[in-house]
């Protein structure tokens, strides 16, 4: 696959006239099958299907022959419609799913009859520390129990049959700011979980309790704290030499916010680590360094955390590449030798083969356009980078993969059979560069990149140019041989995750709110279902009475929703977020949609002068921008500030944005991050936006 580098900075019309296209040409054989399969057959009782996370369902009833018969059997409509991102559980015929702020609800598999529901009560005004929507992934069932983590920080257990309360414990320092967003992952009776809040200003770690008292039984930090504390174990230590600077002031970073895989034969954990708190290297730790265990899959030891090895993705990463994408552990017959592997596609682009015995490169080739890094070197095992795309110091830089990354959180999905690895994948180019005021601020959004560079181009011919840049596809990858098979282009690059199965068929939601089986072989588009608003959440597979059933969750958001949503509409509009299960010969329908209409009232005229109206931006584009949307073009997930009543005083919105009058509705204080004077140019700049027409040139139909 070609590469393709760009000079530090060119204009966006420039860029994306022809950005980085990708063509897989004619479909080729299909590599060779892997060795063994480890399946669950008739439930999905774990995250991923089964602890090696291959999201691949043994069940072959529903196939490319049938599909046409499959069917809506029930849904349950979960009450909010956004950010659904979980994976729901089948044990005992009973389906677990959880939605927007942590709530629970336990289904009866066959009928979709509630049995029970959870709220655990989540502090909402936490909403403020979530980089990417108010979501979570899902819940870990073990011996009676289910187990969830809540976006502030504590881990629950609930008895898997009533839904009573077992036991509650914070897994955090609740005064900073940390969330948790992942599915925990039961491992020899422990629940491990991460959590999140790099941008923040978080230092990342990793814990584990025991699934029956909540007792915790270690807790692995993936980056150094400070050196004059003291460093928990060698690990760290060694850790710490690979930094610079004062990082710890930063927090760090290294959240370990998602994926998680475990072989039970190797007795080894798998955690993927996240970003470097800020983003910009040069402030985090300068003079460089690699910055272990940032963008890295670290091996534990599931029964004590003890480190076993670690293979860094991203040395010294700069650009927000997480490596808490999804992780698949196969066996694959490579140069004739069966190799016990760990495959992941991280933000960066690259797609790696890793020996998970003992953390040894096998093989790593871009899946997406890159221009940050030539290659991947196989005798050191790291990237080959492009100078000028260290931007820290230099030149804009003007980059693909961006922060969204080349594969974001959305599951992929390892077809034992076709040998195949099947990535949601994006192409969002990302403009970085030095913030010049930068002052760190915990509990603020601290990436040390220049706001205003990624906010998109208000030129009318640019911003068509930008849009037809950024894509979405499903990819179907052959980790063997290291080159794509086939490719569906989508209409928007915010997708579901993927479920593949024995009968031949590859499922996934997308944008324009349908759910839709491919061919496994080639890609050919088999059947879709409207759901009436986006999937992003992975669909499932189990078996009931001797009947398969397909089951995913709706429920449009997530973080290019919110910030992109408005600019990038896709056929799906906010609605009801349910849980949909389908089975062949059914024929249930969804209720109607219910037609509204939003009257839009006639904002304050716009009075400032041009200087306030550019400091307001500066204010929202670092506070506001990643839920009410770039240039405020609300997605429509939440409220449009244009509209807003509060414009009419800068009392009015104080009472919301630094008093807090919202919060239990999830608006956040701003106390302390935006001053009095602040909100008076921030409101200035909103009552500008809600005047100048800008939606009306840029929303280019849908």
């Amino acid at each position: 696959m070609k590469m393709v580098h760009l000079p530090a900075l060119q204009s966006a019309a420039l860029v994306c006239a022809s950005l980085f296209l990708f063509a897989c040409g004619k479909t080729p054989a299909p590599p060779q099958p892997v060795i063994a399969v480890p399946v669950v057959a008739k439930e999905w009782n774990k995250h991923g299907g089964t602890d090696a996370e291959q999201r691949f369902s043994v069940l072959k009833q529903i196939t490319p022959e049938n599909i046409d018969q499959l069917g809506l059997a029930w849904a349950f409509d979960l009450g909010v419609s956004r950010g659904i991102e979980a994976t729901p559980l089948v044990v005992d015929g009973v389906i677990y799913v959880t939605a927007t702020w942590n709530k629970v609800f336990a289904l009866d598999a066959r009928s979709g009859e509630l049995l029970w529901q959870f709220d655990p009560q989540v502090d909402r005004s936490k909403a403020a520390d979530l980089c990417c929507d108010a979501v979570n992934r899902g819940v870990a069932y073990s011996a009676g129990k289910i187990i969830t983590g809540t976006i502030d920080g504590r881990l629950l257990a609930i008895d898997a049959k009533t839904g009573k309360k077992l036991w509650d414990v914070i897994t955090v320092d609740q005064s900073k700011p940390y969330t948790i967003t992942g599915a925990p992952r039961i491992v020899n009776g422990k629940a491990i979980i991460g959590n999140g809040g790099a941008e923040y200003g978080v230092r990342g770690y990793v814990s584990a309790y025991d699934v029956n008292s909540g007792e915790m039984l270690w807790r692995f930090y993936t980056v150094p704290g400070n050196p004059e504390d003291g460093f928990e174990n060698a690990t760290m230590a060694k850790a710490a030499k690979t930094w610079n600077g004062e990082w710890w002031k930063y927090g760090g970073g290294g959240t370990a916010w998602d994926s998680m895989a475990y072989d039970a034969e190797l007795d080894l954990l798998y955690v993927g680590v996240g970003n470097g708190s800020p983003w910009n290297q040069s402030i985090r730790s300068p003079g460089g360094g690699d910055n272990l265990y940032l963008s890295s899959i670290v091996a534990l030891r599931p029964d004590t955390g003890e480190y076993v090895w670690h293979y860094q993705t991203t040395p010294g990463e700069t650009w927000d590449y997480t490596a808490t994408q999804h992780m698949i552990l196969a066996e694959l017959e490579i140069g004739g030798t069966a190799r016990k592997v760990i495959m992941q596609a991280p933000k960066n682009g690259f797609f790696y083969v890793i020996d998970r015995a003992t953390g040894e490169l096998l093989s790593a080739n871009n899946y997406v356009p890159v221009n940050w890094a030539s290659h991947v070197d196989m005798e050191t095992g790291r990237p080959v980078e492009v100078a000028d795309a260290r931007w820290g110091g230099k030149a804009p830089y003007l980059q693909l993969p961006g922060p969204m990354g080349g594969h974001n959180w959305h599951p992929m999905s390892f077809n034992p059979g076709t040998g195949l690895v099947y990535i949601p994948v994006l192409e969002t180019p990302f403009i970085y560069g030095d913030d010049k005021s930068f002052a760190y601020t915990e509990g603020r959004w601290n990436t040390g990149s220049d706001s205003a560079l990624a906010s998109l181009p208000t030129d009318i011919a640019q911003f068509k140019a930008v849009k037809a840049s950024v894509k979405g596809r499903l990819l179907a990858w052959d980790p063997v041989n290291q080159k794509p098979v086939w490719q569906v282009e989508h209409n928007s690059a915010w997708n579901g995750g993927v479920l593949s199965t024995a009968g031949g068929l590859v499922f996934q939601g997308n944008a324009d709110a349908k759910l839709v089986a491919y061919r496994a072989d080639n890609g050919e588009r088999l059947w879709d279902f409207f759901a009436q608003t986006g999937i992003v959440a992975p669909p499932i597979s189990y078996e009931l009475d001797g009947q398969q059933y397909i089951a995913v969750a709706s429920g449009w958001g997530g973080v290019f929703a919110l910030v992109y949503g408005g600019l990038f509409p896709a056929e799906s509009d906010p609605g009801v977020g349910r849980l949909m299960v389908f089975k062949l010969g059914a024929k249930a329908e969804l209720p109607a949609l219910v037609e509204s209409s939003v009257v839009k009232p006639t904002p304050p005229a716009s009075t400032a002068d041009a200087a306030t109206i550019a400091k307001g931006k500066l204010i929202y584009d670092i506070n506001c921008t990643v839920c009410h949307g770039d240039h405020v073009i609300s997605s429509g997930l939440i409220p449009d500030l244009r509209w807003s009543p509060l414009l009419v005083a800068d009392e009015a919105m104080q009472a919301v944005v630094i008093d807090g009058a919202l919060t239990s509705r999830g608006m956040p204080s701003f106390k302390g991050q935006i001053s009095k004077a602040d909100l008076t140019s921030l409101r200035a700049y909103i009552i500008s936006a809600a005047n100048d027409g800008l939606e009306g040139k840029l929303r280019i139909g849908k």
